[in-house]
């Protein structure tokens, strides 16, 4: 368990430090995918912040279109009895899909993702906890090419006493993200 937890944390490290290493997008482009994201989420044209989207509706943040399937939280374990990981306090399992949208492969990483309990707590996605959810590591360093989506499930430990309110969805670990509400 260990060796696996430490080594998708030095993965998504590199995946941090190589993110933008390979981008050909200028500025110019960069920012007009976040004004057409931002309307795609269903912000009207003028407004500052788009409005927030709901379970099933589509949600686009740069080269990714994300579609919230559902949300179950109360999970105290995932995996088998020899392979698996039981949670510090309860286990939010939230299937989502991606598709890439954009002209180039773009990597998904369910580490990028962020949820956040009605208090404004942030809470970041357990990536050594997907990998038991993940038949295929759907959510792990998955490169997705232009035109093709996965479904996959992304998985935050968090607290018993709390209910997440709310998603932060991002197409790379420095992009803006898009908010998808869970309530």
């Amino acid at each position: 368990m260990r060796k696996v937890t430490t080594l998708a944390l030095l993965a998504t490290g590199l995946v941090a430090l190589g993110c933008g290493a390979g981008s050909t997008d200028d500025t110019t482009s960069s920012r007009a995918d976040s004004t057409s994201s931002e309307a795609d989420a269903g912000g009207a044209k003028g407004d500052d912040k788009p409005k927030t989207a709901k379970i099933g509706q589509p949600a686009r943040d740069g080269k990714f279109e994300f579609t919230v399937k559902s949300s179950k939280c109360g999970v105290a374990k995932i995996g088998t009895d020899m392979l698996g990981a039981k949670a510090q306090g309860q286990f939010c399992l939230v299937t989502v899909n991606v598709k890439n949208i954009g002209k180039e492969s773009q990597m998904f990483d369910g580490s990028s993702q962020k949820a956040y309990a009605a208090n404004g707590t942030e809470y970041s996605a357990d990536g050594g906890a997907a990998i038991y959810v993940n038949k295929n590591a759907e959510t792990f360093l998955n490169d997705i090419n232009p035109g093709n989506q996965v479904t996959g499930v992304v998985v935050f430990d968090i607290p018993k006493n709390v209910k997440l309110a709310k998603l932060e969805l991002h197409d790379s670990p420095f992009s803006g993200g898009v908010t998808v509400s869970l309530t």
